[in-house]
């Protein structure tokens, strides 16, 4: 068996004209991915366009995303089959080529089917010449199986983590960074190489194993109940999460209401846990029990709308911050069920790192999602691997650190602030939070598993022994998110 996937329910013909329709979509979605797309954003709006749903949606699903996630080593396989560099050959003709590719090594298509109907879509796509080369290049990919193209591609390799890169797929950095986050959050389990080899093997699987469709009952406007009468099934990580067995999100009621969302359950946890967490009040007396919270960095406001919802119903407010209009506009269209609502939500754009001098000490909770990477969500955006590079990191931490210092300067003492990233990479969490707490003495750093203990089962309710949470999709089923929890002295 080449490996798991679907069978389309397209009936093969050697001498087929255009494309299936499920290949077809996949092929729409790997150029707009091309063309800068996000893959997730981008396929459920090309499987409406081409009205695929039930086996040929999941079909086209698996085969688009698939193929992105392991493009990297289809890529060699393509190269040696063909001669020829992938940056040599035609755009259009490379994505066929890898969608082929996917199809013979990973996918339970009998070779002769994949390549006749991938030969049909690039002669469609790209005309009889570019189909005769496609047919020739797979023919030659389905000589071998994956297993052996992994060990062909290998051979005379002795870094075992760049055989790691070859076989999953990821770029070398991304392993290398991987392994040294485990390392950092002592998450290997165990002692040892062999054991923090095991772990990351186990991690760069995880981010090919395409995710759960998790969702999110936003507090007073829906419930796990209507979630689970929907076709849901009750989470068992976050209390107001859901789990989406089959089917489309989008046809659940409250989620057309934005009364509930997709979320993966590690943002849910993050935000109920800055919610969660201890603020003494502003005066000795009790003073106004209001609290004003903020999200520095709110867009596209899934975060925002979870704590929009908590602070709703205990009469709070919330402030939400983007850095350009685009995005406090998906911030608006995200908490248009809460503001029907009647919550008292202020949503406006401006610089994050100009905001802590301008409101210096005015916010009882702030919660700092920071850009970053996004290497610990790779199983749900694919692209991500290829797009970004080592240089990016340091740029990206360096804002981060501005960012996280501007979110301090905003709390006032005694409030909290939660510091989070959808990356593991040391360089945008560990790093970014002892750079600040070691050149400023008005912060501490606290424990935040406590927040998070009553989510997790034994054994894995706390991985490691520092302050700071570092979620696994290998241990936890979430996205690889971080959590530090800074107070305001």
């Amino acid at each position: 068996m080449r490996g798991a996937g679907h069978r389309s329910e397209q009936a093969p013909s050697a001498r087929r004209r255009t494309g299936d329709p499920a290949r077809s979509a996949a092929l729409a979605v790997l150029r707009a991915v091309d063309d800068g797309a996000y893959a997730n954003l981008e396929m459920p709006k090309v499987l409406t366009r081409h009205d695929l749903s039930g086996r040929d949606a999941a079909f086209a699903t698996e085969l688009a995303l698939g193929t992105i996630r392991r493009q990297g080593f289809y890529d060699r396989v393509i190269e040696t089959g063909s001669g020829r560099a992938p940056s040599q050959i035609d755009p259009v003709v490379l994505a066929v080529l890898r969608l082929g590719v996917h199809q013979i090594l990973s996918m339970r298509v009998p070779v002769h089917a994949a390549t006749s109907e991938t030969v049909a879509l690039a002669r469609e796509h790209a005309g009889s010449g570019a189909a005769g080369f496609v047919n020739a290049v797979l023919r030659r990919a389905g000589e071998r199986d994956r297993e052996t193209w992994i060990a062909d591609l290998t051979r005379g390799v002795d870094d075992a983590d760049e055989v790691r890169a070859v076989a999953t797929s990821h770029p070398r950095w991304v392993v290398s960074a991987l392994r040294q986050s485990l390392r950092g959050h002592r998450a290997a389990g165990g002692d040892g190489q062999a054991s923090l080899d095991d772990a990351l093997d186990a991690l760069l699987e995880a981010d090919n194993t395409p995710p759960r469709v998790s969702l999110v009952a936003r507090p007073g406007l829906a419930t796990v109940d209507e979630l689970v009468a929907s076709g849901a099934e009750a989470s068992d990580l976050s209390p107001v999460g859901a789990v989406l067995p089959f089917g489309d999100p989008a046809n659940i009621p409250a989620i057309r209401q934005t009364r509930a969302a997709v979320q993966d359950e590690g943002s849910q946890l993050l935000a109920l846990a800055l919610a969660d967490a201890d603020v003494p009040p502003r005066t000795a007396s009790g003073g106004d029990a209001r609290e004003d919270w903020l999200d520095l960095c709110a867009g596209p406001g899934g975060k925002a709308a979870l704590l929009g919802a908590v602070a709703h119903l205990r009469g709070d407010v919330l402030y939400c911050n983007e850095a350009s209009e685009h995005r406090t506009d998906l911030v608006r269209r995200t908490l248009r069920a809460l503001l029907d609502d009647g919550a008292e939500i202020y949503i406006g754009t401006g610089d994050g790192r100009d905001l802590g001098r301008e409101e210096p000490g005015t916010y009882d909770r702030v919660l700092l999602d920071a850009p970053c990477t996004g290497l610990g969500a790779l199983r749900r955006r694919p692209e991500s691997r290829w797009r970004r590079q080592p240089s990016d990191v340091a740029e990206l931490s360096a804002l981060q650190v501005e960012l996280l210092d501007s979110a301090i300067d905003a709390t006032r003492a005694g409030g909290v602030i939660g510091y989070a990233t959808c990356s593991p990479h040391p360089a945008e969490t560990l790093a970014v939070v002892a750079e600040v707490l070691g050149r400023r003495d008005d912060v501490v750093q606290e424990d935040a598993w406590p927040l998070f203990r009553d989510a997790f089962d034994e054994p894995i309710e706390r991985v490691g022994d520092l302050p700071s949470v570092q979620l696994w999709p290998h241990l936890h089923g979430t996205d690889a998110m971080f959590f530090a929890l800074l107070r305001k002295k």
